[in-house]
């Protein structure tokens, strides 16, 4: 649809260098690059409004240089950062001007085509109720969505924006990117976009130009060109790339530089709280966690714990809900709170507290084993929601990284693992030994301040601390569980 050969392009002197690529028909293709990198320019020298251009552009094959500006208008339509408002128009009169390189004969009249495409832009776009209002009475949203409906108009084969979500607000942002990906999709529209916000450009668009001082950085599926060193260096900024939470695309964030005062000693077993009714832990500062928890469960940043004790035969539809109202009923700040609960006696709660030159480490475990489960015969049992019964929590003083978390996951249930083994726990049903309860829970906590710990496996140093740790305060929890059972309490 588009091919670009070798293209130079400036204004006194030249700011892209010897650019080329294609983009192929319905594709969605987005130019990333800080500002001054060229990505303003590449729109002007694409669609001819640009002088002194060297190189090859080619618009379906037709060299660019040898086509008219109404047949420029036609396959292709360009919608600006910024627009010159300095008359009063009205909205529908604004659109209909994108039908102008359909015009024929000296005296020049909207026919009704002209009235229906309009009609059905200003619906596409959401400015349908604007339609006889001024254009300077609207916002810098709404004008933005006048001008898109305006360019639509044109029926072009190739759309052009320039930052296209400028003045929009979120959900502005998204119906706009989520129309012309529809467009995309089923019409075979091309769209060429320039984007600042580097995650709308993940989620939308189909390929990539990551301009770098005027040149190719990257140019492939955003996979490919959204990593690390890319961004980086070209943004001269530490960006960390992650996995969209919901979609397979990557995911961006900025890492701020200011220093900012944090405890000294994060982690101390002073500050657990156990009464009758539940164990409960606040961290001086946010903690980056990993849990199966009830309430909050998977990645989040949290500094209140909740371990409820509650009888052998509660059964709720809403096990997060009713963990919400017991965190209420203490003060909690629910966005802020990890919530488990259990029906082992908290007050047998077991802890493992360690301190060593790298990192600190707090292990909190509520163990019974009422319902224990041989892993290997989970389908003997009837499957039914009950309260967790070995609850696990390891809090790490240290920069954990993501294989570090579950490394030491894997090395906390083995280490449960093994100690319900050595204890003779059995699978009451099967027999055979237990590997754990049917609804256990583990939370991984780190203050990702202090020494950098890239693994939690079983040898590394993490490691060596967690599984000895777990195994120890685990084996005291259910000990103390069984002592009670035994003793009819």
């Amino acid at each position: 649809m588009i091919d670009v050969q070798h293209l130079y392009a400036g204004y006194d002197h030249d700011i892209l260098h010897d650019l080329s690529f294609s983009v192929l028909k319905g594709e969605m293709f987005g130019v990333l690059g800080p500002n001054g990198s060229g990505k303003t320019t590449l729109l002007k020298a694409i669609n001819g409004t640009l002088p002194g251009v060297r190189g090859d552009i080619a618009i379906q094959g037709r060299p660019i240089t040898r086509m008219t500006a109404k047949e420029t208008a036609r396959e292709m339509a360009v919608l600006p950062q910024h627009h010159d408002v300095s008359f009063s128009t009205t909205v529908e009169q604004t659109v209909l001007i994108g039908r102008y390189p359909y015009q024929k004969g000296l005296f020049k009249q909207w026919t009704n085509e002209d009235y229906r495409i309009a009609e059905e832009v200003m619906e596409q776009t959401g400015v349908t109720q604007f339609r006889h209002q001024s254009l300077l009475s609207l916002s810098g949203g709404e004008r933005q969505r006048v001008f898109l409906a305006q360019a639509l108009a044109q029926k072009p084969g190739i759309l052009l924006l320039d930052e296209p979500t400028n003045h929009l607000d979120f959900s502005y942002q998204k119906q706009m990117l989520d129309a012309l990906k529809q467009w995309s999709l089923k019409n075979g529209l091309t769209v060429v976009a320039i984007f600042h916000d580097l995650n709308l450009a993940s989620l939308y668009c189909d390929r990539l130009l990551l301009l770098d001082q005027g040149k190719v950085k990257a140019l492939q599926e955003p996979e490919i060109v959204l990593n690390e060193q890319h961004l980086s260096a070209v943004y001269r900024s530490d960006i960390h790339v992650h996995a969209h939470p919901s979609f397979s695309k990557p995911f961006t964030n900025v890492v701020p530089s200011f220093n900012e005062d944090k405890p000294k000693s994060i982690l101390s077993p002073d500050e657990l709280d156990v009464s009758k009714e539940r164990v409960y832990y606040k961290s001086r500062q946010p903690l980056k966690c990993y849990s199966s928890a009830v309430l909050h469960p998977g990645f989040g940043w949290f500094e209140e714990f909740i371990n409820v004790q509650v009888d052998h035969s509660f059964r709720c539809d809403d096990p997060a809900g009713y963990l919400m109202t017991e965190a209420e009923r203490w003060g909690c700040q629910i966005h802020r709170t990890v919530g488990m609960m259990t029906a082992a006696d908290v007050e047998d709660v077991s802890t493992e507290f360690m301190e060593n030159e790298d990192f600190t480490l707090l292990v909190v475990v509520t163990a019974g084993t009422g319902n224990a489960v041989d892993v290997v015969h989970g389908s003997s049992h009837i499957q039914e929601t009950v309260p967790g019964t070995i609850n696990t929590w390891v809090f790490i003083d240290g920069h954990l990284s993501e294989q570090a978390y579950a490394q030491s996951l894997m090395t906390a249930t083995e280490a449960k693992v093994r100690a319900l083994m050595d204890m003779g726990i059995n699978d009451p049903v099967t027999g055979t030994a237990a590997t754990g309860t049917s609804t256990d829970s583990v939370l991984i906590a780190g203050t990702q301040q202090g020494a950098t710990l890239e693994y939690g496996g079983t040898i590394s140093s993490l490691g060596r601390a967690v599984g000895p740790a777990v195994y120890k305060a685990t084996k005291e929890a259910a000990a103390r569980y069984l002592n009670r059972k035994e003793d009819g309490i």
